[in-house]
């Protein structure tokens, strides 16, 4: 090292003494495990709003934009989808014909001024089931725009609609800094439609994102038959139904009771287990794959990735083909490969079944993904990995192959949104608690979970106390916050429902910290990228690491 890297070292550590907190880092890791009692004054399940609820109905006329999203594209792009038109439901349904409507949005830079026009496409699905008494469904007209040419960092007015006479009210959304890093990333998975899930989404609101990620299992339709009658446990209620029913018009209800957040913020979506809504003729996903637009690469909605500022995110899907031989482990070797670590320095991964989670629910269910995948994403030298499907939250050490290991990823589940599945409390080393391989089987893939053959739960299915790579855990709807502060160093914070809002009454806070002595350590350079010094010991302790391994 020069004696320039080394003074530059040892400016950073004077300047950030003064402004430390006392907010633990990644570095005096790997922590002591620790669990988060349930509270039992709380109630572990969640009831769905009912549906003459004012935020599942239609706020515009009949024939307007409704259900409005948008989503991230390629660098200077913005995705502007919605939804106008009547959906049908009976046992014979006509699908709309989309040559019959246009789609177009009108953007500019000042507000009611607007400079640019873009057209887009129109998606009508069906779902449809061959079986007699169940209702079939076909949509609406889902429309998506893409805005192209956009600038950095600046706010954009538009109005959408496939008329002059049929647009949207004037809404806005600030685009990215391509440079830096997004203020604030929230992070949601299994949220559902629930009197929980609104307070999710009201908590989210406050927090005052730029974008959010939604780690699957969205709307959960498929807890309904199709006649709209839903329950906690699809398969207690509806031990006869001849396939997994849904009701569809709840994807609807959910698109309208989103909009106030993802007219304004860009959401990025990765399927779950409930998005895949089986029906006629094998087909699976029809529902996402409609509704949902995202960044081009991949040629599949199911897996993909995209660069903000100086993140590379993966969107990886886990209930289709991840074998070493197919196509999503082939883009995903040639995506990785692709990242250039000086331009993105973090890669965060995102898909909707854990790999590591130490509930009794899903527990090792995807063992398959993991064999096929782990290593892949170990050598690339993945920052962080965010799961849901389990309905509780943990974060773990960093962890590969279950040992710990300090260059590996860190593991977070937030499978804790709110849906209409109560809580996960149970644990897999609680006594008695230890679920059989049989007992947790993915939707997709085999189980290939067997004993470990070392280490303390040697011989055994489960661990006989908190795992050592399990570093907290607490069975509680919240979300999660990510806010990358420069090349090294990110603060992840967990917000539980139940909270009061407010820096004071936070679930978890830690600053993820790269290790230098690992190979996703950023080359030296001074960070050109936005968000300053992170204000923590951690990054202290990483330039005093780097000195003391000269």
């Amino acid at each position: 090292m020069d004696w320039r890297r080394r003074t530059f070292l040892l400016v950073e550590i004077f300047l950030l003494a003064g402004l430390s907190r006392s907010i633990p880092t990644t570095l005096e890791g790997p922590f002591k495990p620790v669990t988060i009692p349930f509270d039992s004054s709380l109630r572990r399940g969640s009831q769905d709003l009912p549906t003459d609820d004012p935020r599942l109905q239609r706020t515009r006329p009949h024939g307007f934009p409704e259900q409005i999203k948008l989503a991230l594209s390629h660098h200077g792009s913005m995705w502007v989808s919605w939804v106008s038109g009547d959906y049908q439901i009976g046992d014979n349904v006509v699908p709309l014909d989309p040559s019959t409507t246009k789609s177009f949005v009108l953007y500019g830079t000042s507000t009611h001024n607007y400079n640019f026009l873009a057209e887009g496409s129109v998606v009508v699905y069906s779902q449809l089931y061959p079986f007699v008494g169940l209702l079939n469904y076909t949509s609406g007209f889902n429309h998506h725009v893409l805005l192209d040419g956009l600038k950095a960092s600046t706010t954009y007015y538009y109005r959408c609609g496939s008329s002059l006479e049929r647009l949207s009210e004037e809404l806005s959304f600030t685009t990215l800094d391509d440079r830096g890093y997004p203020a604030r990333i929230a992070v949601v998975g299994d949220l559902g439609l629930t009197y929980n899930s609104s307070a999710t989404v009201d908590h989210v609101i406050r927090n005052d994102p730029s974008l959010l990620l939604m780690v699957g299992d969205l709307t959960y339709s498929d807890q309904y038959i199709t006649n709209g009658t839903g329950s906690p446990c699809f398969s207690c209620a509806f031990p006869d139904a001849p396939i997994r029913e849904t009701y569809q018009p709840h994807w609807d209800h959910w698109g309208r009771f989103m909009e106030p957040l993802t007219a304004k913020v860009p959401m990025m979506v990765i399927e779950g287990n409930h998005e895949i809504e089986p029906q006629a003729l094998g087909k699976t996903f029809e529902s996402y794959k409609a509704r949902f637009s995202v960044p081009p690469g991949s040629n599949s909605s199911l897996y993909y990735s995209f660069d903000v500022g100086g993140i590379h995110f993966l969107m990886l899907g886990g209930y289709i083909d991840y074998n070493r031989t197919g196509a999503q482990f082939a883009w995903l070797k040639d995506d990785l490969q692709r990242v250039n670590r000086l331009l993105t320095p973090w890669i965060v991964a995102a898909w909707h079944p854990p790999w590591y989670n130490s509930y009794s629910s899903h527990y090792r269910e995807v063992e398959c993904m993991r064999l096929e995948m782990e290593e892949l994403l170990y050598n690339a030298g993945v920052d962080i990995v965010i799961n849901g499907h389990v309905h509780a939250y943990e974060r773990t050490n960093r962890v590969y192959n279950y040992e710990l290991d300090p260059c590996a990823p860190l593991y977070i589940v937030v499978g804790d949104g709110g849906n209409v599945e109560r809580v996960d409390t149970e644990h897999a080393d609680d006594p008695g608690r230890c679920p059989k391989p049989e007992d947790n089987v993915p939707q997709f893939g085999g189980v290939c979970a067997q004993n470990f053959s070392t280490g303390p739960a040697a011989n055994q299915f489960c661990w006989g106390r908190q795992p050592d790579w399990s570093a907290l855990r607490d069975g509680s709807f919240g979300h999660g916050v990510l806010e990358v502060k420069n090349n090294t160093h990110a603060l992840w914070t967990w917000y539980r429902n139940q909270d009061v809002y407010g820096d004071s009454h936070l679930g978890d806070q830690i600053y993820i910290v790269k290790s230098p002595q690992c190979q996703n350590y950023p080359a030296f350079q001074a960070d050109e990228r936005s968000g300053g010094n992170s204000g923590s010991p951690s990054r202290i302790l990483g330039a005093l690491a780097i000195l003391l391994l000269l």
